[in-house]
């Protein structure tokens, strides 16, 4: 019995120490939460709601958006979408387009960070600092206590 027992707790330890499960595969709950909050952002964008378009952002001075400047910090990034879209007009109607949603499981198998890669179009009447209706762009999501959040944009 002993034995048996020593041999459990041996196979035990093994499998925390040296994990062979293979990396858990996301659950379509966070996709769907995803693609919501992308659904939500091109909304608010179209009400020309800037704040409620941040609301996918991660509120977080780490947070990042690159595009023709590199922008750093969830408020920089906010002034930056305030500054270069000043009215409706200039902010015009947002369209998602080829949406992929990939997920990155670390080692242990847990999901927290996914890759989103899409197009943008921009249908509007007016233009100000922001100049261009077209382009591609990469997220990198993390899954966090408030949920799904974007810690990285690269838009060009």
């Amino acid at each position: 019995m002993k034995r048996i027992l020593a041999t459990l707790v041996l196979l035990a330890f093994s499998q925390f120490a040296h994990p062979q499960a293979s990396p858990a595969s996301p659950k379509a709950d966070d996709e769907t939460a995803i693609r919501a909050a992308i659904t939500a952002q091109s909304d608010a964008w179209n009400r020309a709601d800037i704040p409620s378009f941040m609301q996918s952002y991660e509120n977080s001075p780490e947070t990042t958006f690159i595009g023709a400047e590199l922008h750093k910090g969830y408020e920089p990034i906010l002034e930056r979408y305030t500054k270069a879209y000043t009215n409706a007009e200039q902010m015009g109607k947002l369209t998602f387009l080829n949406l992929d949603v990939r997920f990155l499981p670390a080692s242990c198998g847990a999901v927290e960070y996914a890759v989103v890669t899409g197009k943008f179009h921009l249908e509007r009447t007016a233009h100000g600092e922001a100049k261009k209706d077209d382009g591609i762009f990469s997220l990198i999501w993390h899954k966090g206590p408030q949920g799904w959040k974007i810690v990285l944009d690269h838009t060009s």
